[in-house]
């Protein structure tokens, strides 16, 4: 194994996951910033609560393809930099660990479960598809996007080693997994109080307007009558 282009290969990975596409989409749009709305994450989820589908679908499908992109490139670059699955494995991780933390957004970043779907989807189809149908089935019984997530990173890791084998990828899958899992510990509290927003349900008054720009209107003061003592 090639060290130097492996760890090329990681930081190319890491600089496309850095690309934020629920900010980026939502600039060209002319939307506000999704961190500044809603949950303050910026992914496909938070950007629907803007009430654009169309913003959220593109930052959806952007957000799937930094993760499977540098995955299969590393793929069919393997056997001429003699990289293994270790450094296939790491390679989706680093574009995770970029939308998580994305060094072109003040390491500012979102909770990364498209990054991560487009990522296992390319390291094993399979395994994407049933941690995906994982998704989906929490998600039309629950209607919450948060508990599907968590309930599908946490099988991801069992569906590889169980399905299919015990190999390097295995673990890079646990970390994102953990790493995932982690990053919605606001969002397990809130599942906990029963304050968590549901799927496609929007911004509240004060943060929808923040999303299209409008001040919230303010109720009018009322006026007291004070009695004679």
């Amino acid at each position: 194994m090639d060290i130097a282009t492996s760890l090329l290969a990681v930081a190319v990975a890491y600089a496309i996951g850095s690309l934020s596409f629920a900010v980026i989409v939502s600039r060209f749009m002319g939307l506000d910033d999704p961190r500044s709305y809603g949950s303050g994450n910026p992914g496909a989820t938070n950007v629907l609560r803007s009430g654009n589908k169309v913003a959220a679908l593109l930052t959806l499908a952007f957000d799937a393809l930094k993760g499977y992109v540098p995955v299969v490139l590393a793929m069919l670059l393997a056997p001429r930099f003699g990289w293994g699955e270790l450094t296939i494995g790491l390679v989706g991780l680093a574009a995770f660990i970029g939308h998580l933390w994305p060094v072109f957004f003040r390491f500012q970043g979102g909770k990364g479960v498209a990054t991560a779907a487009g990522v296992l989807m390319a390291l094993n189809p399979w395994l994407g598809l049933a941690t995906l149908g994982t998704w989906v089935i929490v998600a039309v019984f629950t209607r919450y996007s948060s508990l599907a997530a968590i309930v599908s990173a946490a099988f991801a890791p069992f569906y590889q080693m169980l399905i299919w084998e015990v190999s390097p990828l295995l673990l890079a899958i646990t970390v994102m997994s953990l790493l995932l899992i982690w990053r919605h510990g606001a969002n397990i509290r809130k599942l906990m109080n029963g304050t968590e927003s549901r799927l496609g349900q929007k911004a509240s008054a004060a943060t929808a307007a923040a999303a299209t720009g409008k001040k919230p209107a303010h109720p009018r003061p009322h006026s007291h009558t004070k009695g004679k003592h």
